[in-house]
């Protein structure tokens, strides 16, 4: 399992989940039978084989014991467990950021690769600051101090992603709206454009001529890892949440759907020559 400093924690608590949950399988035990033993209840069980949540070691140890690990598997997922709860390098903006976007950082700090769809507006790690604030101002209800909060937790997210030893490698097609959308006005979109054309990411544009594509149905994320003990994760985001979805069924999909997309977008430079 390949972790980077400060971003381990969501990882840690994947690969704990997924390990306990084939042990319970292996074992022939049901949700059913750990809620019975009253180690967890349903839910918490879910969430701990999700690895949405931190996990304390005396829970480990129980699951093990129920589904008759050996003494050196249950130490070695109770050891796991310490580091599930490691505070991340986003804490300080932890407040002022939706907590279902909170693994969404955590993924992106440790994958390898992103590939993501866009239909409306500029992705938060291609964003400048002028462009950000602009998008901020129709979030009516939110304070100015969480503008500024989400606005340095962008700006580090973007370090992160992009001044690391390995680079987050970004594959990224935008639908042309998102960039003829004057948002902030045209000083800020030229920057804004400026900005996509000269980033290290690969940008493409996929063309308003193209009519009707694969992508339709709205945006998506695609996170890669390094290790193939953290599989692949789609990422769906909407106003009041996101879905993480590991299924290597619906992942296939959505990468048949970007390749499509990928065929008829054109590169950003070529779109605004």
């Amino acid at each position: 399992m390949s972790t980077s400093e400060g971003s381990g924690s969501i990882i840690i608590r994947r690969s704990l989940g997924r390990r306990l949950k084939a042990l319970r399988t292996e074992s022939g035990k049901s949700p059913a039978d750990v809620t019975a033993a009253q180690i967890a209840s349903r839910s918490k069980l879910f969430k701990i084989e999700a690895g949405s949540v931190p996990v304390k070691m005396a829970d480990v140890r129980a699951l093990c014991w129920l589904y008759g690990a050996d003494p050196q598997t249950t130490d070695t997922l109770a050891e796991l467990a310490i580091n599930t709860a490691t505070e991340s390098w986003w804490e300080d903006y932890a407040e002022h950021v939706p907590r279902w976007f909170t693994t969404f950082i955590e993924l992106e700090r440790s994958a390898t690769s992103m590939w993501r769809y866009d239909s409306e507006l500029v992705p938060g790690l291609l964003q400048t600051a002028d462009y950000h604030r602009a998008v901020f101002d129709k979030q009516t209800d939110l304070p100015n101090e969480t503008a500024e909060q989400q606005l340095a937790l962008r700006s580090a997210r973007q370090k992160a992603a992009f001044d690391r030893e390995s680079p987050l490698r970004v594959t990224a097609v935008l639908s042309e709206g998102a960039l003829t959308r004057e948002v902030g006005g045209p000083h800020v979109m030229h920057e804004q454009r400026e900005h996509l054309r000269s980033h290290s990411a690969d940008i493409r544009v996929l063309p308003a001529e193209i009519g009707a594509h694969a992508a339709m149905k709205g945006p998506f994320v695609i996170l890669d890892f390094d290790s193939p003990d953290d599989p692949s994760v789609v990422y769906l985001e909407t106003h009041a949440g996101a879905r993480y979805i590991g299924a290597e069924t619906t992942v296939s999909t959505y990468r048949e759907v970007f390749r499509s997309i990928l065929t008829d977008s054109v590169p950003i430079k070529e779109m605004l020559k």
